[in-house]
């Protein structure tokens, strides 16, 4: 994380159309590459899988995740002519070997859903973008709303107190000070799943909503601090500046989307930002 300057456009704001400091949140958005068009029907039991049809030119590295299916080509989609799709989505991995602050190389695999206009526009869609990169750009844009999700930071096996909040027993307490008082009532004769206990902290799945993405940006170096990023080090690919926090620690994998709860009367314009913090950030 850094910190910006932005111009506030919010119409009631006390600051309104002045300079105020935010916090911001760098992602590093190297392009992920379609492998696959799947292709979707209708059962009574919901959607099935009707076939696939896979890119040839792939990263090699893509072997080390899968058997990647060879052999497909544009007639391969002539299978499926006389079926009635249902759903048309891609399958589409990352390219780790593109980011200079992460050692992985395997690449992470997920299917992307092609939503807008009747199914042979998107159909046809698909198999445009069949074996090419797709960016930041092809996605958002500057101003726009999305949601974050990613894994959170692992704090493993935690108390009551640290995990719950609950309050500290009386010194005066038997035996313990950092627990609950008491398990629950007599009756129902199990302990409720609401009762704060010990257990695993962190390393869960969690989805941010609704956070504003501030700038898209094309060179890395604009806004790499003196030094790198603590634990990362230099973004040498695209970015994005997003307002606030996000899930996670550094070089852990984050997956933007389109905002599935975004309020009435939201504002997609771009936000003019004057000054980003490139400041060490290692204290020196």
């Amino acid at each position: 994380m850094t910190h910006a300057f932005i111009v506030d456009k919010r119409a009631k704001s006390t600051t309104s159309g002045q300079e105020v400091q935010v916090p911001v949140t760098v992602l590093e958005v190297p392009p992920m590459k379609v492998a696959a068009v799947r292709l979707y029907e209708s059962t009574a039991y919901g959607l099935k899988t009707v076939g696939e049809v896979w890119a040839n030119d792939l990263d090699p590295l893509l072997s080390r995740r899968l058997s990647v299916p060879k052999n497909h080509n544009e007639e391969s989609f002539g299978k499926y002519a006389d079926i009635d799709l249902e759903d048309v989505r891609v399958i589409a991995y990352t390219q780790p070997r593109l980011v200079k602050g992460v050692p992985k190389k395997v690449p992470e695999l997920m299917e992307l859903r092609i939503g807008g206009g009747t199914i042979d526009e998107r159909l046809t869609f698909a198999k445009g973008i069949l074996g090419k990169d797709v960016g930041i750009k092809d996605f958002a844009f500057d101003g726009a709303v999305i949601d974050v999700s990613a894994v959170t930071k692992g704090k493993g096996f935690q108390g009551a107190v640290k995990r719950w909040g609950v309050k500290l027993l009386s010194h005066k307490n038997s035996k313990h000070s950092r627990m609950i008082g008491n398990l629950g009532p007599k009756r129902p004769g199990y302990v409720r799943p609401t009762v704060p206990m010990a257990g695993q902290m962190g390393y869960h799945q969690r989805t941010e909503f609704n956070k504003k993405l501030i700038k898209i940006g094309e060179n890395g170096s604009e806004i790499t601090p003196k030094g790198g990023f603590l634990h990362y080090g230099d973004v040498v690919n695209p970015y994005v500046l997003i307002h606030g926090s996000v899930p996670g620690p550094a070089k852990r994998l984050v997956r933007l989307r389109d905002p599935v709860r975004l309020p009435k009367k939201t504002s997609t314009e771009a936000v003019n930002v004057t000054y980003v913090s490139t400041e060490s950030k290692q204290g020196a």
